[in-house]
């Protein structure tokens, strides 16, 4: 029993190996194409060698590893046991006393194992990559800066220039109502540039960018140096028709210094992280410290008004002895102005260094958060390879599906699912709006129970994906019913009793009479009787398995007239036209809501009147029946 449990754990694992290689390439794939989607601006044109492109790829790819394998996870496993319940092999395994968990046994430590590769991968190559790739970016950005200008506000990519354009040609390249301030060595010899048109290019060598201009004008300060200390610096003015400026500007690919990315989070590991948040918490808190110091004596407490008076002041405004506005109106007008302007001068002054101060505090907020996100990311993101696994193996058991389509549409769906409660969560703790550890632990929140309900389900073999289960719960539900189909048979063992199947249709027949006259099934049913006494309607019961049994034994015929006439007969449903649930407790529940009672009450009309149509249609079938076997 042993061996054979082992060789079983190699069969399933040599299965879920090979179909996982391909996923995991796959989606790899896919989430490569889109992260490029994201930055194909950034490539386009820039004349990028093949060597920089293929870093950017690498990089590109081993930062993207832990994100393709749970979604490569989730997909093989899903379709590795919708093969084996496909080719009824999970049968056999369960037939053989092997329980699913049994089954699972092999691929939960194969799971565990890149599980453990994912976490090593995020935390000890992922962030390297993912510095690198940001570098890259970065410094693609810089390169060809004639496609980088932006429309309506200013560009600093030109070195000691300042560029606004205020509409740029895409297919043409030209820029039209440009305004540039250059500064090569002081702000006093700066120099202020109108044109109406002009275009930007490189030069053939990549070391100098060519500025041709069309109608505008030239305004420059001389430099003061020529004038002494005069406070008036002269300015040469120009107006020109075109005009030719050439600018040093070196467009070759150049690595840009990674001081700028200190505070990615992305690309730290869990010991870095943890060192930063003590330095970041220790920087913004002695921030904050400084700032409420400042605030105590900048905002509450004045240079001209000492500590005392103001509390003075204060205890009087509290016991009303002191009226602000009295004595507001008593001072001559020039002194109400004066007041004015010196209060509305310390509010505007104290609300834009508020707003200052308020800037810096929020992002180093963001960044103290950005950090613990990542921090839990790396985790989480381990953790969702497991996750996927008990999510995609259980519901391949269930589905019994395998191949590339249905599973595929599930692994989507789930993925989506994970997706969209990961990237919330993560936007609403980076904003602030959420706690770090709820936003980062939505997604696992949601579907760990997820995943036991798939699992549970599946080692019970329970039909919550059986799509028959669902079509006959909304046809009851709704009230519709299936046609009766039966074909002539081409190997027929025993005939019909005909002459003693006529007379058991004669009994129902009678039967159908006598129950017609018992209950009135055209008038409306008592409320009382519907919900609150039930009596079941054996009758109706007795009835339609005996008539079961006369279509059985009729269906052997080979005569078409009967075979036509036994495919009229109404599937029956048996209780329906006696109460809404078989429990009276839901019964009587459903009374009491007032707006469900009235809807079930009509329901059960209905299908009370469908049974007395039924019930004809049944006795005029008989009857036909009947007289074809006097014909026979």
């Amino acid at each position: 029993m042993n061996l054979r449990i082992k060789k079983l754990d190699i069969f399933i694992a040599k299965q879920f190996g090979l179909l996982f290689m391909g996923t995991f390439f796959i989606c790899q794939f896919v989430l490569m194409m889109q992260f490029l989607w994201r930055y194909i601006d950034d490539l386009i044109g820039k004349g990028l060698s093949m060597e920089i492109m293929a870093q950017f790829f690498w990089y590109m790819g081993l930062m993207l590893v832990p994100q393709a394998l749970p979604l490569a996870i989730l997909l093989s496993s899903l379709i590795t046991f919708g093969n084996l319940g496909e080719s009824s092999e999970l049968t056999a395994i369960k037939a053989a006393g092997i329980s699913l968990m049994q089954a699972f046994r092999s691929l939960i430590f194969i799971t565990i194992c890149i599980m453990s590769m994912s976490f090593y991968f995020e935390n000890n190559i992922g962030p390297n990559a993912n510095m690198k790739l940001a570098q890259m970016l970065i410094s693609m950005k810089q390169k060809s800066p004639e496609l980088e200008i932006p429309e309506g506000i200013f560009y600093d990519g030109i070195p000691n220039s300042n560029l606004y354009v205020q509409k740029k040609d895409v297919k043409t390249g030209k820029l039209y109502g440009i305004m540039i301030y250059r500064m090569t060595n002081s702000y006093e010899d700066q120099a202020i540039i109108l044109a109406d048109s002009g275009m930007l290019q490189s030069t053939a060598e990549k070391k100098h960018l060519i500025l041709k201009l069309w109608s505008g004008e030239w305004f420059q300060n001389m430099q003061s140096s020529e004038f002494g200390n005069s406070a008036a610096v002269p300015y040469r003015r120009e107006t020109f028709t075109a005009k030719k400026i050439v600018i040093d500007f070196d467009a070759d690919f150049n690595m840009t210094d990674m001081a700028s990315l200190s505070n990615n989070a992305r690309g730290k590991g869990l010991a870095q992280i943890h060192n930063d948040l003590d330095s970041l918490n220790l920087i913004y808190d002695s921030i904050g410290r400084s700032y409420y110091i400042q605030a105590q004596t900048s905002y509450f407490y004045h240079s001209d008004i000492s500590k005392k008076d103001s509390l003075k002041y204060l205890k009087m405004a509290d016991r009303n002895d002191c009226n602000f506005d009295s004595a507001y109106m008593h001072l001559p007008p020039q002194k109400k102005q004066q007041a004015i302007s010196i209060a509305m001068n310390r509010v505007q002054n104290a609300v834009s260094d508020l707003d200052f101060k308020s800037m810096i505090t929020k992002d180093g907020d963001k960044i103290i958060r950005e950090h613990e996100i990542e921090a839990i990311n790396k985790f989480t993101l381990a953790l969702s390879c497991l996750i996927f696994f008990f999510i995609g193996a259980p519901l391949g058991a269930i589905i019994r599906k395998g191949g590339l389509g249905l599973p595929v549409i599930i692994s989507v769906l789930v993925f989506i699912i994970y997706y969209i409660l990961d990237n919330t969560g993560y936007r609403m703790a980076r904003g602030g709006m959420w706690t770090v550890w709820f936003g980062k632990g939505l997604s696992p929140a949601i579907l760990i129970p997820l995943a036991c309900f798939v699992t549970y389900k599946a080692n019970k073999d329970s039909v919550v994906f059986n799509m028959d289960v669902y079509r006959n719960f909304f046809m009851h539900l709704l009230g519709l019913r299936m046609k009766r189909h039966i074909f002539s048979k081409e190997v027929i063992i025993e005939e019909p009793k005909y002459k003693d199947d006529a007379k058991e249709l004669e009994i129902i027949n009678k039967s159908i009479s006598i129950y017609n006259l018992e209950h009135n099934l055209k008038h409306a049913p008592n409320f009382i009787d519907v919900f609150f006494k039930f009596k079941p309607d054996h009758k109706i019961e007795e009835m339609n398995e005996h008539l079961e049994k006369i279509i059985e034994d009729l269906s052997n015929t080979k005569d078409k007239v009967i075979l036509t006439e036994i495919n009229k007969y109404p599937i029956i449903s048996t209780k329906a036209h006696t109460r809404p649930f078989e429990n009276k407790w839901m019964n009587a529940i459903a009374a009491i809501i007032i707006p469900v009672g009235i809807f079930l009450y009509i329901r059960m009309w209905s299908f009370r009147l469908r049974l007395l149509h039924d019930l004809q249609v049944i006795k005029n079938t008989n009857e036909n029946i009947i007289n074809r076997t006097k014909d026979m």
